[in-house]
This record gives structure tokens, sequence and C-alpha cells, in this order.
């Protein structure tokens, strides 16, 4: 769900546990006798410990102790030995902040993020958000918030950080897989909107498809999801295309309801597990199957429930999916409530596909593998230094790919060596772009050769997954 960033994912569990079990859960959950190391111990037992260092640490510690501070970390030290990015803990403030995010719009820097391996990591930047404008990607880990150190802060603490007013800018420093150096980006927060669904007509080799873009799965999702898809199919479709790219997840209820509308009738959306293996399939209830074919996309941002919508699609649905393997989200979170205003997100179930397998860590394997562009993935280049002939970097070998994926433009290299072909390509570009002409790449010409690379991946014709997907509609 959202919480401007957004962690990963909300009350998503919502279907599988009723409100009555929640406060059955909260108030008798922990009067159970556990066995401990071979020996059943009763809850008494296994307090007593944690009180004595309670009251050791209240009675002793060389300074004074906040008595909330020490039962909150106790129970981040919980949740932490859990070894689940998925399961936090949220204080007072950060339980309130979450309910509000859920709203239909907040301001930040629109990305979802989770806590993995102890840092705070994207999921996805939301489509059009200040995050992916900067260059956000998924598994980008975030080191620094405004030169900040975040080592040892919580999901939800990071996250307050990053918060901020609509038009104020944070900085983000972040470590990417595959790059030596930590990336700095300056990220620009805006309101972001919570309008989970968008919806096209492409009209390709005599053939209408329709496609619909799911952004993620809000409480209304399904709801407009069933909107988009009757305006989509009253135009005769020959085929169905389903963008869940870039798409962190949210409400579990949202995802099922949607597989009751396009998932073959009796067919089973996701299965829920819970710890003791016992299975429960949620099934389609669709009366009349569709008469089209269609093709999920998917991406390394696909997330939970963009998951299940995409594995059921391809196993009940015998449909395609092109793209790349997902991020591999596949436990349910419920929130409970604490008793003070704090709140527990704890990991409650395992989801599965509708084939029965487990894809958490591993991903939704698409059926037609697809890479985009490689300036789809590129890293920004940073601008405080300007690049320049003879030198060489990872910037300019950035620099090269991004010109070298803008059309009219060569550079004739991609290894990061700024040599004469380089600064003809970069003058021609200054040139075009009505800048200064050096053949330099300052902060104005990195700036503006970033921003013509994202108007080049929101561009249809650079975009192969999508391109793939309406081949295999209409050949």
């Amino acid at each position: 769900m959202y919480a401007v960033m957004a962690a990963v994912d909300g009350n998503e569990a919502s279907t599988v546990l009723e409100d009555q079990e929640i406060e059955e859960l909260v108030e008798n959950g922990n009067n159970e006798a556990e066995e401990v190391s071979g020996n059943i111990q009763t809850d008494d037992e296994q307090f007593e410990k944690v009180q004595r260092a309670y009251k050791m640490i209240q009675e002793s510690f060389i300074n004074d102790v906040d008595e909330t501070e020490l039962l909150d970390g106790a129970i981040h030290g919980m949740l932490e030995s859990l070894d689940d990015p998925y399961s936090v803990y949220m204080d007072e403030s950060s339980a309130r902040q979450f309910m509000d995010s859920l709203d239909s719009s907040f301001e930040g820097i629109g990305a979802e993020v989770s806590m993995t391996n102890g840092r705070v990591t994207i999921v996805a930047p939301f489509h059009d958000s200040p995050a992916e404008e900067a260059g956000l990607r998924p598994n980008d880990q975030i080191l620094e918030i405004d030169g900040e150190n975040i080592e040892g802060l919580s999901l939800y603490e990071a996250v307050s950080k990053i918060r901020g007013e609509k038009g104020t800018t944070v900085t983000l420093t972040i470590q990417r897989p595959g790059v030596n150096d930590p990336i700095n980006l300056d990220v620009v927060r805006d309101e972001i909107p919570i309008e989970t669904v968008y919806s096209e007509i492409v009209e390709e080799n005599g053939q209408t498809i329709g496609v619909i873009e799911l952004r993620s799965f809000s409480e209304n999702t399904a709801e407009r999801f069933e909107e988009e898809l009757a305006e989509v199919e009253s135009h005769d479709l020959d085929g169905l295309v389903i963008d869940v790219r870039g798409n962190p997840g949210g409400f579990l209820q949202s995802v099922e309801d949607i597989g009751s509308l396009i998932i073959p009738g009796g067919e089973p959306i996701v299965q829920i597990e819970d710890r003791e293996g016992e299975k429960i399939r949620h099934l389609s209830s669709l009366e009349e199957d569709k008469d089209y074919p269609m093709v999920a996309l998917i991406d390394e941002g696909s997330a939970s429930a963009s998951e299940i919508l995409a594995a059921a699609l391809m196993e009940a649905g015998g449909h395609e999916v092109v793209g790349k393997s997902t991020f591999g989200k596949g436990t349910v979170q419920q929130t409970l409530p604490l008793g003070d205003g704090s709140e527990m997100k704890l990991t409650l179930f395992r989801w599965l596909t509708s084939d029965g397998n487990d894809i958490n860590e591993e991903g939704v394997q698409p059926t037609v593998e697809v890479a985009q562009p490689d300036f789809f993935y590129v890293s920004p280049i940073d601008s405080e230094e300007i690049l320049s002939l003879d030198m060489t970097s990872d910037h300019i070998k950035n620099a090269q790919i991004m010109l070298e994926g803008l059309d009219g433009y060569d550079p004739g290299r991609t290894d990061g060596y700024f040599d004469s072909e380089t600064e003809e390509t970069v003058k021609a570009f200054q040139e075009n772009e009505g800048l200064e002409v050096t053949g330099e790449i300052n902060e104005e010409t990195a700036d503006r050769l970033q921003e013509a690379v994202i108007e080049a991946v929101r561009d249809k014709e650079n975009d192969m997954q999508f391109k793939k997907a309406i081949e295999l509609l209409t050949e």
C-alpha cells in the first residue's frame, strides 16, 4: 500500500482475516503454551526473562531510560528476529501516516519500499512519479537521506524522512546492483494521485486491442478495472493487454475481484496457505469466459498482487506473459493493532499461484522473455563533474548509452571513454536542444539528456515488451 513511499503491502490479508478474527488474535493469540527446545513453557515463564531484562535496564543502566522507546525497541527486535522484510512495527505516528496515505492522493516521491537485509529498498517507483522521473529503479537500496546515513532506522522512520511537502526536494543516496559507486538522486516531492487503472484502444493490422494498465491494487481498483474493461470491450476486442509492470501490489481482495472478471470460471485465482500448511483456493466466479486472447506484461517491479494476477492469467487462463521475471513477493501481511495507536504489520500467510507454486524470492517467469533497450535501465548521470574529451568514467558510459538510445544520435561506443565521436554527438544533441554547444556534458546537458531519455522510455515505439504483446495478439 502507500506510505509515500509505501511500505509493502498494507492490509493485504483483509479477505483472509475478518475483524472478529483479528480481535481474537490480538486478545488471545499469545495465551497458548509453546514448545521451546523440547520443553513446554507457559507465556508467564517465557516472559519472566524479558521482564527481568526490562527491570535491570530500568534500574541499572547508566543513563535515563525512556520506557516507551525501550518497549518499542523490544518489539522491533522481535520482528527483526523473524528475518522477514515485510513484518514491521509502526508506532502511533507511523501508523497514523500509514492510514493517511490510503487517501486518494498523498504528497511524496511515489515509490513502494520494503526493508531488505536491513536496508530500505525500492520495490518499484510509481509510473509518472517524481521517483521514476529522478531515475529510481527496483532493488535500489537507500543509504542516505539528505546526506544523513539511515542505517539502523526502521522502515517507517526512513519513510517519514522521505515524505514531505509538494515542491520540496529530497536527496537520496542509493546503492544500485551492478554499480560500484553510490548514486545521488535529487527527487522533487509532488502530490501523488492514487488513480490505479488506465485504459486505451490500439488498432494494429486491422485488429482492435484493448490495453488496461494497473498501477497498484487499492480498495477501488477492481471497481475501476470493471469499468475500464467494459469500456474497451465496447470496441469489439480482438485481444487484451493487461499491464502490471512496475505495479507493487496492494489489497488481496482487489486482485481476487479482478481475477473473477477475466479468469475462467471455477479456476483458482490464488491459493492461500497458513502456517500449518492448510490451503484455501480462491476460485473465479466468472460466468461466461472471455472469447478473446490476453497477454500480461510484467517486469522486475511487478510484485505481490501483480504476480498473483500474472500467474493466474498464465496458469489458469493459458495466456502469454511477456517481459522479465517479477519481484518475488509471495507472502500476505495483516496490520494488527497493539492497543495504544501503534500497529504491527505481520506476515500471516503465503500465497501460491493457481497451480500451487510458491514464487517467494523467485518471481513469476514470463512465457516470452523480452528485455527493454539498454537505455531503459541506465543510471542517471552525476552532473557534479563536467565530462569532456579523453575522460573515462561510468557516467560517460551512461551518457553514451542514453545518446545511442535516442533517435538520430550515435556516439560510436558505449565503453565510457569520451572520444571525439562522442564529443561530436554531444554537440549535435546540444544544438538540437537549444543548449550551449560545447561538446562537454555539464549539469544542464546532463539534465536535458535525462529528460529526453524519460520521454523516449514513455514512447511506446521504444517499448519492446508492449510491441511484443501486440504482435502476439495480432499475428
